[in-house]
């Protein structure tokens, strides 16, 4: 080959070379990312069919057909047409307050002993934990029955609480001690050593850094509590919480205040959520 045919291609060469490459889109990519829209809209569909009804302007107690649209069913005069059904979303209110706040206190505590220290007995605890998430509520919910009747303690409010608690500092402390684990020491002993006390360190160094995860297992707690039926069914006694009373009231007819309500609960999860969100970005930066 000739040098002036070299000193041809060279540029062009370079010039090929300078060029960014596109991405190639695999077969495999497109199915995954479609697979993951369908989930998503399958999971949401729902939801979507709930809020939408809470729109219904239903001539009956049955909210199953889509008769118009309406914002009549968001007035407090409709909203507190039934009293039972009001009665069960004090109690569930009141349930999930006291059981968010106790399973996030001690879950944080549990996960930030799990991951910071070591003891005898934690590996025991660790299955325990897991043990608590995966068992079925059918196990739970009948033991914790049997362990109530035994004790001769009377059903109600308060066995809903703890039986709440129970199960719900476990995915808390799952996911502070995920968070732990992945803490620098080195910030903490740092803190030590410029005098701050041990209490100090945990409130201006330890609690911020694990902040978001506490945040995120007191959202998890939030949702497992106020929607389960299972647990609650075997501890509540003559407490009727807002899904028992959905269940009770199944055969006779939704009536489009429980829509209602649902779409209220789901768009304060929705908050909970935005906020620790943008929190959790805001600290990054």
């Amino acid at each position: 080959m000739s040098a002036p045919t070299l000193a041809t291609r060279a540029p062009q060469e370079t010039e090929r070379l300078a060029k960014p490459r596109k991405p190639r889109t695999r077969i495999g990519d497109k199915v995954l990312y479609t697979w993951t829209w369908l989930v998503i809209v399958w999971l949401m569909a729902p939801i979507a069919i709930m809020v939408l009804f809470s729109f219904n302007n239903t001539k009956g107690r049955v909210n199953t057909t889509w008769e118009g649209f309406t914002f009549k069913w968001y007035s407090l005069s409709e909203l507190g047409k039934y009293n039972d059904l009001n009665q069960a979303v004090e109690a569930s209110a009141i349930i999930v307050v006291f059981a968010v706040i106790g399973a996030t206190v001690l879950g944080t505590l549990i996960g930030l002993a799990l991951g910071k220290y070591r003891f005898l007995g934690r590996g025991t605890l660790n299955v325990v934990l897991f043990t608590c998430i995966s068992a079925p509520e059918i196990v739970m919910g009948t033991s914790l029955n049997s362990f109530f009747t035994t004790a001769n303690v009377g059903m109600g409010m308060v066995t809903i609480i703890i039986a709440h608690i129970m199960f719900c500092l476990s995915f808390v402390a799952v996911i502070v001690r995920a968070r732990v684990l992945t803490l620098d020491p080195s910030i903490e002993e740092a803190s030590k050593d410029l005098g701050a006390s041990a209490f100090t360190t945990f409130r201006r160094v330890t609690l911020p850094m694990i902040f978001p995860a506490v945040v995120s297992g007191a959202l998890l707690a939030f949702v497992l509590s106020i929607d389960d039926f299972v647990v609650t069914n075997f501890t509540s006694g003559s407490v009727t919480t807002f899904p028992l009373w959905i269940y009770g009231t199944a055969k006779l007819g939704m009536p489009p205040q429980v829509n209602v309500i649902g779409t209220l609960i789901f768009l304060v999860g929705l908050v909970i959520a935005g906020v620790n969100l943008f929190a959790s970005r805001r600290q990054n930066r």
